[in-house]
């Protein structure tokens, strides 16, 4: 399965081709071609026309090539397509998006050290490690989106001031009913009310540890940037390597289960918000 920066890879490179192809340059080249084509296509009489066409599709191809392999330009391309995938602006609260583009910020500066070491081993080693950390700053955006919903949820809020009354509610008038029909029906209705309240309980806590697990997410990020710029090319077997590849692994496992652990009781994508019951 391909990884989220393979697929941003794929459309920065369709985007640089089209790019190249509407260029000044390309136009000045195809120009040239059409009007020695229209004025000189004989400039000696051993030349034939046809080699104005191939020297215009050459330099064409020549433009589209440079533009393809200029590292700088890809990776100006795959910066813009990262921060179109994962929007901060989408993020209401300040704080949560600060953290999303420090994550943005760093996944950016390994792209420029991917792009700038020597090496094709050393490369395609940075590039697996640039591809895990896609993932990790999708889970990070993820779980931004999730503590954003759930900070400016005003249904699930009123839920919280309400739920806990009408259980303690329910509760009373449940002790004071006689009759066992009727009991029957209340116990139905508190049951219901306690379970809602223990989700409320459930997505509390979940949010707490998202919050945490945020925060600490940041700073083990910040700490494998700082390590990438340490690994060189004597280091790619050693036992340094395999715990930075590690622990990138652990980092997007531990928030793809927290994520999904919240998304059980709690569906951000819906404008009614609440908890799932």
């Amino acid at each position: 399965m391909s990884s989220i920066r393979s697929e941003l890879q794929e459309q920065a490179q369709n985007a640089i081709i089209q790019y190249a192809i509407f260029r000044w340059e390309s136009a000045v080249v195809i120009a040239g071609t059409i009007l020695l084509l229209a004025f000189f296509p004989h400039p000696f009489t051993w030349w034939p026309a046809w080699i104005w066409l191939l020297l215009g599709i050459l330099g064409v191809a020549a433009i589209i090539y440079t533009s393809v392999t200029d590292a700088s330009a890809n990776g100006r391309m795959l910066r813009e397509l990262y921060q179109e995938r994962f929007n901060p602006r989408r993020i209401k609260d300040q704080g949560l998006r600060a953290d999303v583009e420090t994550a943005l910020a760093y996944q950016s500066s390994i792209e420029e050290q991917v792009q700038q070491r020597d090496g094709d081993v050393l490369r395609e080693r940075l590039e697996d490690t640039a591809n895990r950390l896609s993932e990790w700053v999708a889970n990070i955006y993820q779980l931004a989106l999730q503590l954003d919903a759930y900070r400016h949820d005003t249904l699930l809020a009123r839920e919280w001031q309400t739920v806990p009354q009408e259980v303690q509610e329910w509760t009373t008038r449940r002790a004071q009913e006689a009759d066992s029909h009727v009991q029957q029906e209340l116990d139905e209705v508190l049951e219901s009310k306690q379970k809602q309240l223990e989700l409320l309980q459930q997505l509390r806590r979940r949010m707490k540890r998202a919050e945490l697990q945020m925060e600490q997410s940041l700073t083990a990020l910040a700490t494998i940037y700082n390590q990438l710029h340490l690994i060189d090319i004597q280091e790619l077997d050693s036992g340094r390597s395999q715990r930075l590849q590690e622990g990138i692994q652990e980092q997007v496992e531990r928030l793809n289960d927290l994520i999904g652990s919240i998304n059980e009781v709690y569906d951000y994508h819906t404008a009614r918000g609440g908890v799932t019951v």
